[in-house]
Parts: C-alpha cells; structure tokens; sequence
C-alpha cells in the first residue's frame, strides 16, 4: 500500500471522521451560541439578526478568504487549529 493510500485510509476512517465531526459540532454549536447571543428573540421564539451584523456577514460570505482582513483570516485559522491536533494525531500513529 503506498503512503498516499495509508494516508487516505486513515483520514477516511470511521474513528477519525468521528472525531472530526465532533470537533465540527463543537464549532457549529459555539458560532450558534454567538449568534443568537447577539440576536433579538421575539414572542414566538424566533431570533431576528440585527441589521449591522447581517450586512457584516453578507459581505464575509461574499468574500474569499486572500481578500478577508487579517483579523477575520485568523479567526478562521483559530478554527482550523481546533482540527490540527487531530489530524496529526492520527496521521502519526
């Protein structure tokens, strides 16, 4: 088996795209908990985004990363670092 198919096993693994995805709901769960921390939440439960943050994060979205600023950039590097450990660990074992 060449190294690039161990490589690819591995990271295709059950065991490693669990991790993965439990790593990936942490993420999605703590940008949940910003965004409706800074939502209004009206009589039936609903959350509205405020103006100033939905413009903000339309133009993010419309953005590609080389063009974001070096603060958005590391906010997503620090998302990627929260992958890395893994990753590392189990292409190193």
């Amino acid at each position: 088996m060449s190294s690039s198919d161990r490589i690819r096993e591995v990271l295709e693994s059950d065991e490693t795209v669990e991790r993965l995805a439990a790593i990936e709901h942490d993420r999605w769960a703590h940008w949940q908990r910003y965004l409706h921390d800074h939502c209004e939440r009206t009589g039936d439960g609903s959350l509205v985004i405020p103006a100033e943050l939905a413009a903000r994060w339309e133009i993010q979205i419309e953005t590609r990363y080389p063009e974001l600023s070096e603060q958005e950039k590391e906010s997503d590097r620090e998302q990627v670092y929260r992958y890395l450990p893994t990753i590392i660990e189990v292409l190193t074992r």
